[in-house]
Order: C-alpha cells, then structure tokens, then sequence
C-alpha cells in the first residue's frame, strides 16, 4: 500500500531534484540536521508528522534517509516541551545515537541512553529530553514502572521505532511487540515505526492506528541508488575452514571489478574475529591476482595510519584494506569510517553490527558468511531481516550510479535467497509461535496443550504487573497486540479465547499464576520470573532448588548451567580440552553445552579462564551473573538465608574473580574486581579487616589514597555482629532444664539477616529479623549426651558477607 500525503508541502520526484528546505519545516532545529533540503521521500511524510497527531508508518529502502524522519520527530516533540523515546535495534546503536544527537545537546536538549540497570541514573532519565534504549531494555522499564528507579517511561509524549520490521524477529521480535502494547496503556505516546522495505506495511499500520493517510510505502525508486542485488554458489571444501576461505575467494570475485575502476566493496563476514582473518587473507590475495589498491606512498595517509591502536589494522588501511567490528576502539572504528567515506580504504570486512548502524554504503556489498557462530545460540542463520538490511547498503549516493549486492551461499540455499531478494520479507508475529512450548515439550505433546513459551512468558509479565486480571483482561490484551492483528481474519474470537485460556491453565499448573472462577493473580514466583526476566522452565527449576533443606556452591552452579537460556550453548572442538581441564570429572554426565557453561562459571570464580574459552566467556558470564541475582531472590523468598547468601557469594565470585575467603570484600562500595584483587592479594579478607586498617595501609595494598579513605569508610558502614552469651552456663546437671537468651547485635551497619542456633548441627530456632540487635532464645537441656555445642549462626542473603558463627561448649555433669 503506497499513500500520497493529502495536503503534499513540495512537488517532486524520486530522483530527489527537489526538496523542502529544513529551515523552512523546523527553523529551531535547522542545526540538528546534516542538510539543508529534505529529500523526496522525507518530504512526502512532513504533513503527516507536522500536520497531524496521528501515529505514522514509514516503510522505505534502506539508505533513503529514515533516520531524518526521526529527527523531525524529535525535534517536534521537544518544541512541544515533550519528551521522545527512540528505540533502536542494537545497543551498539544507542550509543551511536547518543554522540550523533550532540546536535540536541547544543540546542540545550538532555539526550541519555538508557543501558544497564547498574548504570541507571534515574534523575537523568527522569530530566532526559530524548531517552534512546533497545526494545528489551523497554521491555524492563516499562516492568518497572511504579518503581521510583523507572517512573520515567510513564512519560514518554512521543515513541520512535526505528527497523520496526524487528518485529518478524525470532528471539526478540515479541519483546518490542509487547513493550509497545505495554508503552501505549501506560502513557498512550504518539508513535512513529519506521522500517525498510516490507510488504505488509498495512498490517503494522493497523496495529498502531495509523491511518492510511499516514502510512506510507516507499518502493525501489526512492533509493538514492538503484539496486541489482543477487545470489551467488560456491563450491565446498574438505572442511568448514576451507569452506570459509572459498566463499572469501568468491567475494573477492565479485568484488573485483568494482575495485579495478576505484570503487569500493563492503564484505559482511560471520564473527570479529572473522574480519581480521578475511582482511589479511585479502591483502595477500588482491597482490597475487595484481589488483591496483593501497595507498602506501602517501605520505599524509601514512601518518594518519599511525594514529590506530590496533596494530594489524594500522598495517591492513596502508593496503587500502579494512576490518571494522564492536570490539574495536571508538577511535579506531571512527578513523575506518571516514576514510572509507573519503576512498582511502576500497575494501571492508565487517560484522552485520555495521548494517544496522552507521550509514556507511559502498558500490559493492557481499554477504560471505549466511550462518554465524552465538554464545547462547550455536551456529544460526542469518536472519532474513539482517540479509535485507545488509545487502540495502549497496551503492554510494553521489559517487554510484549502481549499487551490486551479493550473497554468497551453499546451491542447496540459493532458490531461498532468490525468493528473498525478489519477493521481500512479510512481518509475522512471534509471540504465539507453537512451535516452542515453555514446559520444553514437543507442540504434539497434549498432556499439557501446545502452549507458546513467549505468550507464556509476556502474559505471566502482563498478569504479574496487574494489568491482566482476569480472562477477559487477557483476551484484550491480546487484541492490543501485532499478533492480534496478523491472525484477525483466520481466527475467530473463541479459538483466540482458547489460546489464553490454555496458556493460564499451563500457567496455574506451573505454580506462576493463581485462577479463582475467571480472575487471575500472580503467584510470588509469577512476580519473581517476571521481575528478572526469567523463562519460566528456569523459575519453576530455580524455585524447585530453593525448597530443598541444603544447597551447595556445585548445584548453584548447575542450576544455572541447566537453565534453558543456554540450552543452544555447544562446545567447539578446539574448547573441548579447555572445558575437562576446569572442569575434571565433575559433571560428566552433561551434555557439552552446560559442560562449557559449567567450566566458563568455574573458571570466572578463579579469575583464570582458559584462552580457548574466552570468545564466548564474556556474553555467558553475563547472562550467569543475571540468572544467578534471580536465583539469589528465588532462595531468599522460597528457600532459607543460608541458601540465598551462598548464592550472592557465588555470584560475586563469578563476576569478580575473587577467592572464597575474600568474597566478603566484594560488599564493600565502591569495590569491585580489580579493587577487591588487590586487597586480596594484600592480605584482606573481611570488610572489617578493611575498616580496621588506615589509609596509609590500604594506599600501600594498591589503592589510591582518595580511593583508599572512601573504601574504608564504606567498609565501616556494613554490620559488624558480636553475639553476646551472657549469663549462658558452662556446665548443667543432669535432668535440669534452663532458658537464656543469647544476645546478636552489629556495632556497625545494619541488614537484613538470618540468625539460626544449632545443637550439636541440629538446628534449634530459626529467625529473620533485620539487624540492628535481637536476642535468641536458647533452652539448655542436661540430657545423655555429655557435651553440648550451641552455635549460633548469623547470614546475610542480601549480602555475599562469610556467614558468621560463635558457638558455646556446656559440659552436662
């Protein structure tokens, strides 16, 4: 569906000979813009973002200027004296959107991405003028919202979603889905989705109310460089190695000629280590077959190049040859993408991170690698989504009169990718996929009912957050959603109907969600799954961990490894001796991926991970760390404080390295990883040992003295208990009875704890309270045995503090 503005502000064509002037639309914020003309296309939708208040719908070919169309959003929003929510697609991206709206900042607008929640500031969000996040960090706040830490999203007056088609998504499209629904309920935002090319712009358009006057779908002909994109084979190798340096050969193929008449080539590859390794190999092929590139005799370039930090990267641009992925420095991927914006580099190998983020086109773009390796993942497809987008940057305005775009893939998938190329990618709603069930059962399997794990999940989220509760909530929930709209006229109201309803008994079944006649309430672990994010096979298995009497550091550990977030995690062959090293004959009897999960976690406490294990350890770890805080509360709610501090003191030695004996100092603020390894290593291993030290002495352990001075003050403020016996005897006759009370106190800091009294190791009273000071009863019994040992035993589940014990001898005579 392709829809001409009603009230057009300029005539004009494709060829983009004619635009309105930025000064003319948005005087104030003519300096947000890099032009002075909108293009064509930018133009055509400026009465429907100027003119009206309605939700817009921009479906156009990548490289055509969206990003514009956001900006004026934006801009507009802000003269209202309103605030605007950008959602990009990668976090890498939120950043990117941070240092380019700069250009806000100047005007005197805030711009503040919103990332991680320790990184939260919530009064800059709160006074943010423009809040940039991912979909799942929206996903979070927006779970959060009466929190005082994220009541800002409740704010938003304007909501940008930029490559709305991430709705077709397989692991994310249901979170944005749902997190507008969600956004739309709190604060009602006006709503702008831009996306590339997609055919069924008409069904996004109606699930956010956009009418057709402002939806639009822009074709092939507002590209600002006609496209000829096309799929070429190759022929295998003895081995995936040599299958990876075929399709390099083939790249360079179709690249070639556009690099003999000085053009520039663009070659997608699978991994960053992959860029490297595809960048070199080119460098010495492009020699052998003659190839004119490189700029070694220029001089100025030469010095510039020095500039790098990467050392195989300042030598590779002397040869006109590039890589560029996440890992490199800002300043390193800066200096590759202006000089391949000037021409100095003609040849580029990069990560599918770049497609999504800078605009950076070439005459030529191949896609070499269609599978890439995932931490969590294994090996996966490239997503159709991540095909178009990439191949989308083919031709340079002003420089091409053509863009070629390839991909390079097996004969057995060629037919696919032609069909691609030719008929585009319908968005589909993820959210009720039955093929995939929360219980890990097959969809045939009817004991339970062919449940989806996603509608599971993000109705438990939608209950938990009380803004389901009963059936019929449920049913307009789902009307609210994408998915609502793609199934509209091949389901009917009662086939709808039982879907919810089979989702909330799977639910009930599950322990997540209480059902009284029609009404729903959450359950503790409804709430708790919800809160952190959990698939709900992982909560029901965590809260089945904490109900058992004693956990150990071995079976946290497990728990975590066996949690279905990392059920796709295989072992490569070359890790495999890497994970029997750490691991031995411990957990022999998993299957290789949780092994790898096992061995990066283990490795992590001891601060030693093996070198063959660190390209995935980084991103597992993280998910660990995130499993193991809701493992932490699971315990804590259902389980006994012993268990939840045993967790919060594995967690902080997976994130920190730190030994068992030190991980105490890892309480102390202001002390993380490399802070609490230095006190370590001094010869600290209790923040009251910290406390009790002078600056002086933890300035010699490696700390700054400013650091050292705020590092022991912290370290005086967490509890420092002393358990006062009193009048408890030594001795007790045989037959007699006596009551005491046993005296727990913290001369420093308080929190929460669990206190228990053990006689000889079997526990005798039990008692949360919230330290402070409190006093336990202990009855003393003169009974058969001779010797009574009384411990009383003081934990902190919030806290990755030691537990602390004092224990009593009573002789009985």
């Amino acid at each position: 569906m392709s829809v001409a503005p009603s009230h057009p502000i300029v005539s004009g064509d494709a060829d983009g000979k004619t635009g309105t002037p930025v000064s003319d639309v948005l005087p104030a914020f003519a300096d947000v813009f890099p032009f002075e003309r909108f293009n064509p296309m930018q133009s055509e939708t400026l009465p429907a973002l100027i003119e009206t208040d309605e939700n817009v719908v921009v479906s156009a070919p990548t490289a055509s200027g969206k990003t514009a169309i956001a900006e004026v959003t934006i801009s507009q929003t802000l003269a209202a004296g309103g605030t605007a929510l950008f959602l990009a697609p990668l976090r890498a991206l939120t950043n990117e959107k941070e240092r380019e709206w700069e250009r806000f900042e100047e005007l005197g607008y805030s711009v503040y991405v919103v990332t991680g929640e320790r990184d939260l500031h919530p009064r800059k969000a709160e006074r943010a003028d423009v809040l940039v996040m991912t979909p799942e960090k929206a996903d979070s706040a927006t779970r959060k919202h009466d929190s005082r830490r994220y009541s800002f999203v409740t704010d938003v007056d304007c909501c940008v979603i930029d490559e709305v088609h991430l709705l077709d998504s397989d692991e994310r499209g249901s979170v944005l889905e749902v997190t507008i629904s969600r956004l739309r309920r709190l604060c009602d935002p006006r709503v702008i989705a831009l996306s590339a090319t997609m055919p069924n712009v008409e069904d996004v358009a109606a699930w956010l109310d956009a009418p057709p006057e402002t939806t639009f779908s822009f074709g092939e002909s507002y590209r600002p460089v006609p496209l000829s994109a096309d799929v070429a084979t190759y022929s295998h190798g003895d081995n995936a190695f040599a299958d990876k340096y075929r399709r390099l050969y083939r790249a360079l193929d179709l690249a070639e000629p556009h690099i003999r008449e000085e053009g520039q080539a663009l070659v997608f590859v699978a991994s960053r280590q992959d860029t490297v390794r595809a960048a070199t190999k080119a460098r010495d092929e492009l020699t052998e077959r003659d190839v004119p590139i490189g700029v070694r005799g220029e001089y100025d370039f030469h010095t510039e190049a020095e500039t790098l930090g990467n050392d195989t990267l300042r030598q590779s641009v002397l040869d006109g040859v590039a890589f560029h992925h996440a890992g490199l420095s800002r300043t390193d991927k800066s200096a590759i993408e202006q000089w391949f914006r000037e021409g100095q580099i003609q040849l580029l190998f990069s990560t599918s991170t770049l497609a999504w983020g800078v605009n950076l086109p070439a005459r030529c773009v191949v896609i070499r690698d269609t599978h890439h390796h995932d931490p969590l993942e294994g090996e996966v497809a490239m997503s159709p989504l991540d095909v178009l987008q990439m191949l989308g940057r083919a031709g340079r305005p002003g420089y091409d009169d053509q863009g070629y775009a390839w991909v390079v893939c097996d004969s057995t998938d060629a037919d696919r990718y032609r069909r691609l190329l030719r008929e585009g990618k319908t968005i589909q709603s993820q959210l009720a996929d039955r093929d995939s069930r929360p219980d890990g059962k097959s969809p045939s399997d009817s004991t339970r009912g062919p449940v989806s794990t996603d509608l599971a999940v993000h109705l438990n989220a939608e209950i938990a957050l009380g803004f389901v509760g009963d059936l019929q909530d449920a049913l307009d929930w789902l009307g609210e959603t994408f998915y609502y709209v793609t199934v509209a006229d091949t389901m009917t109201t009662e086939e709808l109907r039982g879907r919810i309803s089979e989702t909330v008994e799977w639910l009930v079944s599950a322990g997540f969600v209480e059902m009284d006649g029609l009404a729903v309430e959450p359950t503790p672990l409804g709430r708790l799954a919800s809160q952190f994010y959990l698939a709900l096979p992982t909560a029901r298995e965590f809260a089945d961990l904490a109900d058992r009497a004693a956990i150990t550091e071995f079976q946290v550990l497990c728990a975590v490894a066996n949690a279905g977030e990392f059920d796709s995690v295989s072992t490569r062959s070359d890790e495999e001796t890497a994970v029997d090293a750490v691991l031995g004959e411990r957990a022999g009897g998993r299957d290789s991926g949780t092994r790898k999960v096992l061995a990066i976690l283990r490795a992590a406490m001891t601060g030693t991970t093996p070198a063959e294990l660190k390209s995935d350890a980084w991103i597992i770890r993280q998910n660990a760390l995130r499993l193991l805080a809701a493992l932490r509360a699971i315990v804590d709610r259902f389980g006994t404080p012993g268990g939840a501090n045993l967790v919060k003191r594995v967690t902080a030695r997976v994130e920190t390295g730190v030994s068992a004996d030190a991980v105490g100092l890892t309480a102390i603020d202001g002390v993380g990883q490399r802070r609490a390894q230095s006190l370590a290593s001094a010869g600290y291993r209790s923040p009251d040992a910290v406390a009790s030290a002078t600056t002086a002495e933890l300035t010699a352990s490696g700390l700054e003295s400013g650091v050292a001075e705020r590092v022991r003050e912290s370290a005086a403020e967490l509890p420092a208990v002393t358990v006062e016996w009193g009048s408890f005897p030594e001795t007790i006759a045989h037959g007699d009875r006596e009551m005491h009370e046993v005296l727990v106190r913290t001369t420093a800091g308080d929190a929460r704890a669990g206190l228990r009294v053990t006689l000889n190791d079997v526990e005798m009273t039990s008692k949360a309270t919230y330290l402070g000071q409190t006093t336990l009863p202990v009855g003393v019994f003169g009974g058969t045995t001779e010797q009574l040992e009384f411990t009383v035993h003081v934990l902190f589940p919030e806290l990755p503090l030691q537990p602390i014990t004092d224990s009593r001898t009573v002789t009985v005579e």
